[in-house]
């Protein structure tokens, strides 16, 4: 992928009515940047230049994907079309753990939430590099 990134390079610049931003250095943006939810691409994030090597993205959260309790949505870049799910091999540049409804105790389910996350994009990868 152009302009290969990691998630090192990216500083998120929190969530204000709905938008999720992210700002990152690298000398081009990588061909899509999309927000998933558990595995799926629920969104496509808007990406603008600010200085010479540096790239906003702004992610708006879909409202229909939330609900009470935690979720993890994760900001990924790929060489993806539209809002297929992330292809094998996507770079996972941030994520953005949000609890809503009844307060929770502790933020333990965020983090299993955000394993989860993670491991949905592992599982892809390996069963991609099982088949050849």
């Amino acid at each position: 992928m152009p302009g290969r990134i990691t998630a090192a390079d990216v500083s998120s610049l929190g969530l204000r009515r709905g938008v999720w931003e992210c700002t990152w250095r690298c000398p081009a943006p990588p061909p899509r940047v999309a927000l998933t939810l558990e595995g799926r691409t629920v969104a496509l994030a808007q990406l603008t230049p600010e200085d010479e090597g540096s790239w906003r993205a702004s992610a708006r959260i879909p409202p229909e994907t939330l609900s009470d309790g935690a979720q993890t949505y994760v900001l990924v870049a790929d060489d993806g079309d539209g809002t297929e799910d992330p292809r094998p091999g996507a770079t996972r540049l941030a994520h953005l753990p949000l609890l809503a409804g009844e307060a929770l105790a502790d933020d333990l389910r965020a983090e299993i939430d955000l394993l989860r996350a993670e491991m949905d994009l592992l599982k892809r990868e390996l069963r991609r590099l099982a088949t050849g």
